[in-house]
């Protein structure tokens, strides 16, 4: 068994490098991997995704696991905007509503090793701060603050233990 990671833009993978060249001489059908990689990744359009694949060297067969894309691409997506800002603490790119940032802390809890929802949505917050993008029309150190003093338990409470 081999195991290789790449980051491919969802939807998007391609035979050429790094894919290609890594699976190739292993003598698989380096397109049936690609095709099985978009078809996985399709949901990321425009995000660069984590995305394993191990091979069966003797058997000639693979299999593929997507992860999920950074935070900070997560942030872009569900505020449409191209990047983050060049001076976060000067500059805003965009605001979240509580909702999204409860969204995005769910598809990223089990990454990130965070043992409440509430510790996700904390975290989210911190990317968002870095990228200067505010949390309800405020900066996310705010936010922050008032996630700790609970402010928003409730509403986090109401989809912790949901699936993403």
């Amino acid at each position: 068994m081999k195991t290789f990671t790449f980051l491919v833009e969802g939807g998007k993978a391609t035979a050429g490098p790094p894919i290609g060249p890594a699976l190739g001489p292993l003598g698989l059908n380096v397109m049936q991997v690609v095709k099985r990689i978009n078809e996985l990744t399709a949901d990321y359009a425009g995000m660069r995704v984590p995305v394993k694949v191990t091979v069966d060297v003797e058997k000639k067969t693979f299999e593929v696991e997507v992860g999920t894309p950074t935070t900070a691409a997560l942030i872009i997506k569900e505020l449409k905007v191209e990047k983050g800002a060049h001076q976060p603490s000067r500059e805003n790119v965009g605001n979240l509503t509580l909702q999204q940032v409860i969204k995005i802390a769910k598809i990223k809890k089990k990454d990130m090793g965070a043992s409440t929802l509430k510790a996700a949505v904390k975290t989210v917050a911190g990317t968002a701060q870095s990228m200067g993008v505010t949390i309800e029309g405020k900066p996310p150190k705010v936010f922050i603050e008032e996630v700790e003093k609970g402010l928003y338990d409730e509403e986090i409470r109401k989809h912790e233990g949901e699936a993403a």
